[in-house]
């Protein structure tokens, strides 16, 4: 019985003394894995990176007072040609200013159409598609032309922001008259009588009008610093600490 005893107390003693990664017969213990224990906020904190670029919205609808740097005509725009405007007003949303005073604004002429000579007014489209903010910070934009309340000698045509040249139905009249009074002039003085006036009048009226008809109508020309109504078709997002950093 004690051999048997001290057979047993051998075999653990010699099972201890193993080495930790040996199983009882030799074989080599599996190595595990350790776990990998991610951080609580570490984990909060992995969602996409877009996600967290934080953007607000100036909505489509908003209107946004504009300065012309230089002028633009129908005589000499074509289409595809640069326009440069600059911010007049802050645009404030939810108490923070989105499109400061002074940002630059790039355009470009779509469709100019010069007036004719018997019928026809000078006109031209054009649309606005780049913010420029000081820090050099760009956001692509959609607006037209809404209104043109610096200029007195134009109006807008369609909602498209088509720019058309008011009508010239007084200076026609203007160019008549003074025509007919100057032949007036001319007839009486020639024949001494009012009927010589009176021939000279009609035959004067009737220059003027040719004079009206094959002159080509005054071209559209909305001067530099003139301020445009701009308008914006669509949404745009803008990044408000890009805004900040200027």
């Amino acid at each position: 019985m004690r051999v048997l005893l001290a057979a047993v107390l051998l075999s653990v003693t010699a099972v201890a003394q193993q080495q930790p990664n040996e199983l009882p017969n030799g074989m080599p213990q599996p190595q595990l894995t350790p776990r990998l224990q991610v951080p609580e906020k570490a984990a909060n904190n992995a969602e996409p990176q877009a996600a967290a670029i934080r953007t607000l919205v100036v909505p489509a609808g908003t209107h946004i007072p504009v300065a012309l740097k230089h002028a633009i005509s129908t005589k000499n725009a074509k289409p595809g040609d640069a326009v440069y405007a600059q911010t007049t007003f802050p645009i404030v949303i939810d108490e923070k200013v989105l499109v400061p005073a002074g940002t630059f604004v790039q355009g470009v002429v779509s469709r100019v159409e010069r007036p004719g000579r018997v019928k026809g007014r000078g006109e031209m489209l054009f649309h606005f598609t780049t913010l420029i903010y000081p820090n050099g910070y760009t956001v692509a934009l959609p607006g037209a032309v809404d209104q043109l309340p610096g200029s007195e000698d134009s109006r807008i045509k369609d909602d498209e922001g088509t720019v058309q040249r008011e009508g010239e139905k007084g200076r026609d009249v203007k160019t008549v008259g003074t025509v007919a009074a100057t032949g007036a002039t001319i007839g009486g003085a020639t024949s001494g009588s009012l009927k010589g006036a009176a021939l000279g009048g009609l035959g004067g009226a009737a220059v003027g009008s040719l004079v009206t008809l094959f002159t080509r109508g005054s071209d559209l020309r909305i001067e530099a610093g003139t301020v445009v109504d701009m308008v914006l078709h669509r949404d745009i997002r803008v990044r408000p600490e890009r805004i900040a950093a200027h």
